[in-house]
């Protein structure tokens, strides 16, 4: 399967089977998060990986929807480990904490898995409930599991995406 063709097979999924995923399923998509290159490779991501019935529980508190998925990893950013633009002070948290979690969507999606990316829940909420140090930051949670019901056609994006032309400038913004 093709880079584009594993890229349009993924989609959001919000149903999951109970069944829960494989230990071998789990260490492949944590490697590929591993892999997954961060500003100046300084690797501040911080993964919390939530299994338990009662730990998947939790994150009800914080307002957290993961569909029933038997599995959710929180991406989180260290602040005091990540790169720090000179110019302007940006901090590359949320972009490196993003590029992980495509990296592990898209090996998930490789793997048989559907997943959902979130990013509505309440950060102090999963801070406390998680035990997350004050300079780590929860950017979004992945669920991650089976997909229960019908998969959706790697063809609805002809329909779903904007085309090229609405998106993409050459030379300039125009």
């Amino acid at each position: 399967m093709s880079f584009l063709e594993l890229a349009k097979k993924r989609f959001s999924v919000r149903k999951y089977e109970a069944r829960p995923v494989e230990e071998e399923k789990l260490f492949k998509i944590l490697e590929a998060g591993r892999v997954a290159p961060t500003a100046v490779n300084l690797q501040p991501q911080r993964l919390i990986v939530v299994r338990e019935k009662t730990n998947l529980e939790k994150m009800k508190k914080a307002s957290v929807r993961i569909y029933d998925a038997p599995l959710a990893i929180i991406v989180c950013a260290d602040h005091d480990t990540a790169w720090k633009r000179p110019l302007d002070g940006k901090k590359t948290t949320d972009i490196d904490a993003s590029i992980i979690t495509d990296h592990m969507m898209l090996q998930a999606t490789e793997l048989g898995l559907g997943t959902v990316w979130i990013c509505y829940f309440k950060t102090d909420v999963i801070k406390s409930e998680f035990n997350i140090p004050d300079q780590v930051e929860p950017v979004n949670i992945l669920a991650i599991g089976y997909p229960a019901g019908e998969l959706l056609s790697p063809d609805r994006h002809d329909q779903a995406r904007k085309p090229l032309e609405d998106t993409v400038f050459y030379e300039r913004f125009e």
